[in-house]
């Protein structure tokens, strides 16, 4: 079945109240880039690729688990002009450019954990699976704050996908394979050992439900549900928290996690159930250690939790689904471990975050660590009447601006109507 390519106006977007600003956003961006480039902009194509929160399923995914996640509306918006060269360019605002040709795509070292690696990595998956890539430059402008947990690495990577799927490839791609080449470009070139949920919510898009049972064809739900009806806002307080550990403690999750599926000869956790773990506790603590354990227990129990956050948001139990959020925040905490780094113990921003927020709360809400964790942000579900003090808490120890309220983006990367851009109405 052909795919139908998405394009969507700002109007399908953005919320309405947002609409003035975004336009002003993008026509500046569009002066920007001709600028920079010294073009007519004749010849102009305009992108955007959101952000994404985790709701559900903290470390499953890499581990053929669920997750419950959804594209927020923070996005990363591009400016492009393909052009008759065998060069992609690519300049960030407030950043260096970023230059590859696109016949050079080995592996480069020296350039892991950088922007111009995804870059090189998103073109050699497009050239591996047999889709066209060509040169272009382009122009980006972000408000996917880094390191906030919402990746912003998955949504450049959807970004440069979306940018060679139209340009090159008639639109051919569908979001599932989008995400298929951006997570192969974060793994292999941009040396972050994640799963694929950041790139599937980014570039499916929406409030989804996803199965990774079968990696290749994951099976995802699309989740209809207002938070607001319910009175609660959705909030991703950023704790500001930075170290160079970050990457070594992802990679020792997934090793544990995996050490754990080789003793059993299964390439994954999701190949056995947490019975085969409690049958074999004793030699497992010993041949691998109680924190692989733990995090194995953690795996399974997560899994069962993204069930039961569905169902009770089918079934309307908001109530529900914010205990079983707030279940997933203390499994995190406690046998995950992802909320402060072993190597960095003087530094825990997310225990100082979840704390503050557990107190603003007042026993209502609910709040747990936010993606990868070990430094990042959290995330809560805070109710209406309590969201001004709220934010006055958390942002009284982590700064202004810190505390962000998010809304859920309909739609995942897609191409933009210069039309909706240009009109007023």
């Amino acid at each position: 079945m052909a795919v139908k390519p998405r394009i969507a106006g700002l109007e399908k977007l953005y919320r309405d109240e947002t609409l003035d600003y975004q336009r002003k956003r993008y026509k500046k961006a569009i002066e920007e880039y001709k600028q920079y480039f010294s073009s007519d902009g004749a010849a102009i194509r305009v992108f955007s690729s959101p952000g994404r929160t985790e709701v559900g399923g903290n470390h499953t995914d890499h581990n053929c688990g669920k997750v419950l996640a959804a594209s927020v509306d923070l996005d990363i918006i591009a400016i492009v002009e393909p052009i008759d060269e065998p060069v992609a360019v690519i300049k960030s605002e407030g950043l260096d450019e970023d230059r590859i040709n696109i016949d050079e795509l080995d592996v480069i070292e020296e350039e892991k954990f950088t922007s111009t690696a995804m870059l090189r990595g998103v073109t050699k998956g497009f050239r591996n699976r047999g889709y066209s890539v060509g040169g272009f430059r382009a122009y980006t402008v972000s408000n996917v704050m880094k390191g906030s947990g919402l990746s912003s690495s998955a949504a450049f990577e959807v970004l440069i996908a979306t940018i060679y799927s139209f340009l090159f490839n008639g639109g051919a791609l569908d979001p599932i394979k989008i995400a298929q080449i951006a997570q192969f470009a974060e793994n292999n070139y941009f040396g972050k050992p994640s799963g694929l949920m950041d790139q599937m919510a980014a570039s499916v898009g929406g409030f989804v439900a996803i199965d990774f049972k079968d990696v290749e064809s994951p099976i995802i739900e699309n989740v209809n549900v207002d938070f607001d009806s319910f009175g609660h806002a959705l909030c991703i307080v950023d704790t500001h928290g930075e170290h160079p550990y970050l990457n070594v403690e992802y990679a020792a999750i997934l090793d544990e996690m995996h050490q754990i599926a080789d003793y059993f000869s299964v390439d994954c956790l999701r190949r056995i159930c947490k019975h085969d773990i409690i049958l074999n506790m004793k030699i497992l603590r010993e041949k691998f250690g109680d924190r692989a354990v733990l995090r194995a227990i953690h795996f399974f129990e997560e899994n069962k939790r993204v069930d039961k956050l569905v169902n009770a948001l089918k079934r309307n139990d908001f109530q529900a689904f914010l205990d079983s959020i707030n279940e997933s925040g203390n499994s995190s905490y406690k046998y995950l471990q992802n909320i402060y780094s072993c190597a960095d113990v003087k530094h825990q921003g997310l225990g100082i975050g979840l704390n503050i927020a557990e107190y603003a709360l007042e026993r209502k809400g609910a709040s747990r660590v936010h993606g990868g964790g070990f430094a990042g942000t959290i995330q809560a579900f805070v109710p209406f009447e309590l969201l001004k003090e709220f934010k006055m808490e958390l942002e009284k120890v982590f700064g202004n601006g810190s505390c962000h309220v998010l809304k859920i983006r309909p739609i995942g990367g897609c191409e933009v109507t210069l039309e909706s851009i240009e009109n007023a109405d």
